[in-house]
C-alpha cells in the first residue's frame, strides 16, 4: 500500500479501504494480545490462515515453559500471540507487549509466509 500510486478516486476508494482493513487488523491483535478480548481467531483470520498459524505456532515457540503460546488455539490471542513472535517480540511476559508497529512487522512477514504455505498445498 506504502507504495501506491493512485491515479482516480476509485483507486484512491480502494487503496483507503485496503488501509481500513489492515488498521483494524492491527488494533484488533493488540486488543487481544493479552487474552482479555475473548475474540474468536475466525473474527480475523479465514481458515486456511488459521492452519498456517497453528503450523508456526510450534515454528515461533521456544524451548522454555516461558516462550510457549499460553493461549487456547481457538482465540485470536493465540494468533496475536504468533504474529508478535513474527515481528520480533521475545515472547516473554516480563518484557514490553507488542506494539502495532511489531504486529505490523508479523503480519508482512505472516503474509509472506502464508504465500509459500498456499503454493506449497
Amino acid at each position: 500500500m506504502e507504495k501506491a500510486e493512485v491515479e482516480s478516486f476509485h483507486g484512491l476508494v480502494n487503496l483507503a479501504t485496503m488501509a481500513l482493513i489492515a488498521a483494524v487488523q492491527v488494533m484488533q491483535l493488540v486488543q487481544a494480545r493479552d487474552g482479555q478480548t475473548l475474540q474468536r481467531i475466525g473474527d480475523a483470520f479465514f481458515e486456511p490462515e488459521i492452519q498456517c498459524l497453528t503450523a508456526l505456532n510450534t515454528k515461533v515457540e521456544g524451548k522454555t515453559q516461558k516462550q510457549k503460546n499460553p493461549h487456547p488455539p481457538n482465540t485470536l490471542s493465540f494468533a496475536a500471540w504468533i504474529i508478535a513472535r513474527l515481528g520480533g517480540w521475545s515472547g516473554y511476559q516480563k518484557d514490553k507487549p507488542p506494539g502495532p508497529i511489531t504486529f505490523i512487522r508479523g503480519l508482512n512477514r505472516f503474509y509472506n509466509i502464508l504465500e509459500g504455505y498456499y503454493l506449497f498445498r
